[in-house]
């Protein structure tokens, strides 16, 4: 498990109440049962944390499924991460 997603989860399980241990990457939040507003309190937690802003209705990022929401934040910080180093 990466670092990233373990810090997903922890945020998940924090802010849904839910334990850490019913969430897998093939969750959704829906199948998780978390409310629409704990989702959005989960991807403002998530940008927060990491520093990043998630795309709002992107077609080309997955927010509705915990493995999205990895593969997103990886990404973002990859991007992120490639425009703050020098060029050589």
């Amino acid at each position: 498990m990466s670092s990233v997603q373990e810090t997903i989860f922890g945020i998940i399980s924090k802010e849904a109440g839910i334990d850490i241990a019913k969430i897998t990457p093939e969750s959704t939040l829906k199948d998780l049962e978390i409310q629409s507003l704990d989702a959005v309190q989960i991807i403002f937690e998530i940008e927060d944390h990491f520093k990043i802003t998630l795309p709002d209705r992107d077609p080309n990022f997955d927010t509705e499924s915990v493995k999205g929401l990895v593969e997103a934040v990886e990404k973002l910080l990859a991007e992120k991460q490639a425009g703050a180093t020098p060029a050589a």
